[in-house]
């Protein structure tokens, strides 16, 4: 669980990293942001801060922030009875960010699995990207991701979102932050 004081500085450094590269957000996306430490009270380490622009049947909008060296743990968004899972567009806005997907692992990884969760990261297929460049995953696919040293913030495009039905490879995720008060 995530203690209050914490949240809110969290929701400010990602204020911070928006300011920093120019993105606009009105005060009712400010007040949106959602920070993810996904139960494992490492979020410097472990977590994700985001914006949800839109999401409603048809795609969805998001911004994801990532602070220096954090990473959001291994995951995919499965089909949903007869709906097919999430297909998402990353587009790296600023910074630099390592994306390990399923497929043929690379020789020399440049992100580093968190300690503790070694267990929990199975694909390592890198893909880097930096400002401007982007990559698709497609649905029901195992992925995680990594800010270098410096953070960074990606768009994601994608279908509709459906958080509450991602599948995590480690059984101590909680996607719905819990925030002590």
């Amino acid at each position: 669980m995530l203690a209050k004081v914490d949240y809110q500085k969290a929701k400010s450094k990602t204020i911070n990293f928006f300011d920093r590269v120019g993105i606009v957000l009105t005060s009712e996306e400010k007040q949106s942001i959602e920070v993810a430490d996904f139960g494992l009270n490492e979020l410097e380490v472990q977590g994700l801060e985001l914006i949800t622009y839109i999401n409603n049947e048809h795609y969805c909008a998001k911004e994801l922030v990532l602070f220096p060296n954090q990473t959001c743990p291994e995951h995919k968004h499965p089909h949903v009875g007869e709906i097919k899972g999430k297909t998402e567009t990353f587009r790296c806005r600023w910074g630099k960010v390592w994306l390990y997907v399923e497929g043929k692992p690379s020789e020399a990884m440049q992100a580093t699995v968190p300690v503790g969760s070694e267990d929990y990261y199975t694909v390592f297929h890198e893909v880097e990207l930096n400002a401007g460049e982007q990559y698709t995953i497609p649905p029901n696919t195992l992925h995680w991701f990594q800010a270098d040293g410096r953070g960074a913030i990606i768009s994601e495009f994608s279908t509709t979102s459906r958080d509450e039905s991602d599948i995590f490879t480690d059984p101590r995720i909680k996607r719905t932050p819990e925030v002590a008060e």
